[in-house]
């Protein structure tokens, strides 16, 4: 299950959107799920390309630590949490260009006929509903920016069934099926709507957290693997989607390894 609310606080020193050297403010991006793996990825190669980066999770240390490393903004948001969500939009303010819904997560692994309703919840409150709060709450900056963007990091388990997986692809193809109603809602508005959908990325929480802290099974994941995905390349594609003209949106990314064809079909290195 998600931690239990607490009070929405965004870290105190969060500054102000700064300026760029010729006083102009600088493009204004949000990444939730900064703390760690592709959203931490995600927020640095942002700051890097020239913008304002708030860096929202809830592990306040981390965040800040990240925000210190690129100028950017710290705050504590727990996205299933409607208070939270209020005061990141607070801390944001009146224009926002970029919004990555990232914050999500996997938990469990069992069969349908076993599964943990708990843990399903927790799923779908933070890849569907948290996605759908943060979104409302930053919408209006991003209409008043005039040439906003929405980045939904869902994944190839929104596309395809498969054993095991049936909370998260569930919850996944909910992230899916709400970028494609955002789209379809938004058109008109200076606003692109983007998902990119990943398949094995290797990060140092995901499949951790999945098998309930289990290292040796979260290793099977990628047992063999010469190379996965890592938080860093899908970064780079948050970050081309970002830098394209304002006419030009990428409807949805889907990325994997060369190793793997399919979610059923990856090459593994025997021996490995």
């Amino acid at each position: 299950m998600s931690t239990p609310a607490t009070p929405a606080t965004p870290v105190p020193s969060a500054p102000a959107a700064p300026s760029d050297a010729s006083g102009s403010a600088r493009r204004t991006a949000v990444v939730t799920g900064a703390s760690s793996g592709i959203g931490a990825a995600s927020a640095r190669a942002l700051a890097a390309a020239g913008f304002d980066v708030v860096c929202a999770a809830r592990r306040v240390e981390r965040i800040e630590a990240l925000a210190a490393e690129i100028g950017g903004r710290a705050v504590r948001c727990d996205v299933t949490d409607a208070a939270d969500v209020a005061a990141l939009a607070e801390v944001v303010g009146g224009e926002l260009h970029v919004l990555v819904n990232n914050a999500g997560g996997a938990f469990g692994s069992e069969p349908v006929e076993r599964a943990d309703a708990d843990q399903w919840r927790a799923m779908y409150e933070v890849n569907v509903i948290g996605l759908l709060q943060v979104t409302q709450a930053l919408l209006p900056a991003l209409r008043a920016g005039g040439d906003g963007l929405i980045v939904n990091i869902g994944s190839t388990a929104g596309r395809i069934a498969y054993e095991g997986g049936g909370g998260y692809t569930a919850a996944k193809h909910g992230t899916q099926v709400v970028t494609e109603t955002l789209r379809l809602e938004l058109c008109g508005d200076p606003i692109r709507v983007s998902e990119i959908a990943p398949g094995m990325v290797r990060t140092d929480e995901f499949a951790l957290v999945r098998f309930g802290g289990d290292q040796a099974a979260a290793d099977k994941v990628y047992e063999g693997v010469a190379e996965p995905l890592v938080a860093e390349d899908v970064a780079d594609a948050v970050v081309w989607i970002a830098t394209r003209p304002s006419h030009f949106n990428v409807d949805e990314m889907v990325i994997r390894p060369r190793a793997q064809a399919a979610q059923h079909k990856v090459h593994r290195v025997s021996g490995s």
